[in-house]
């Protein structure tokens, strides 16, 4: 497969990078990529990998757009306001390019549909503010065989992680936090606050995390950092990187 001459001058900055190439930028318009959450981090996320080339993408968020999401959510606007935010999604995504190609779904995610919502899906890019749904999202991800980048951020700290749990000595996102997170008792942004700032940083951090992942084996930035989870720092500001160890017990890969 081969770009077209506007595909080729869209992504010409891509292409002179010697990591990324003219083989990199094509294999990016063939994959398939969910982004589940569109809020503080799955709206940056999604801008850079729409603007990187990813040829598709499934939308997944229940929510609506609310006036106090404005401060940090990027892709919405007033106009969006008290609208679904995967139908704002895929409106900025229309107007952005229109060569993309596009599902989305407004259904909450649980343990029930998150398989079907992963269906041929090349990568999982979470960025749900709960553990029970981000727990739903990876024990989908491990059975289905599609690797997951997680992302979260709150107050003035992010965390991006690539959990690969189907493959035999790789982690995935419940070996990193337990069992004792299905409830859905998690603190939320509205509780403890958030510099709008740190949630982009979260979510081009995730982007780039999300590049390497897809172009591993296709080109030199290929590597996907499997098991590896970095901590953004706001306040220092700092980055450091913890190494995520398989759990033998774990019920969803072990």
């Amino acid at each position: 497969m081969s770009l077209s001459p506007a595909r080729l001058d869209r992504f010409a900055r891509h292409i002179v990078l010697p990591e990324i190439g003219g083989a990199g930028q094509v294999a990016l318009s063939q994959k398939h990529v969910a982004v589940i959450g569109l809020g503080g981090i799955g709206s940056p996320a999604l801008q850079y990998l729409a603007g990187a080339g990813i040829g598709r993408f499934t939308l997944v968020d229940d929510d609506i757009v609310d006036v106090s999401n404005l401060q940090r959510q990027t892709i919405f606007t007033q106009r969006d306001v008290g609208h679904g935010k995967a139908t704002s999604a895929r409106r900025w995504l229309a107007n952005f390019d229109d060569a993309l190609d596009v599902n989305l779904s407004d259904s909450r995610v649980s343990a029930d549909n998150a398989a079907a919502l992963l269906d041929g899906v090349d990568l999982v890019l979470d960025g749900t503010d709960n553990f029970a749904t981000r727990l739903a999202v990876s024990d989908a991800c491990v059975k289905a065989g599609v690797p997951l980048l997680s992302a979260a951020v709150g107050r003035f700290q992010g965390q991006v992680g690539a959990f690969a749990g189907h493959l035999p000595d790789q982690p995935c996102y419940r070996c990193f936090v337990g069992d004792a997170f299905d409830a859905e008792d998690c603190d939320t942004c509205a509780e403890d606050g958030m510099l709008g700032a740190m949630a982009g940083w979260a979510g081009s951090f995730a982007a780039m995390q999300a590049v390497r992942v897809l172009l591993e084996g296709v080109s030199r930035l290929g590597d996907p950092m499997w098991g590896k989870l970095h901590i953004l720092d706001g306040m220092k500001p700092g980055l450091r990187t913890l190494n995520i160890a398989k759990d033998p017990a774990c019920k969803a890969c072990g």
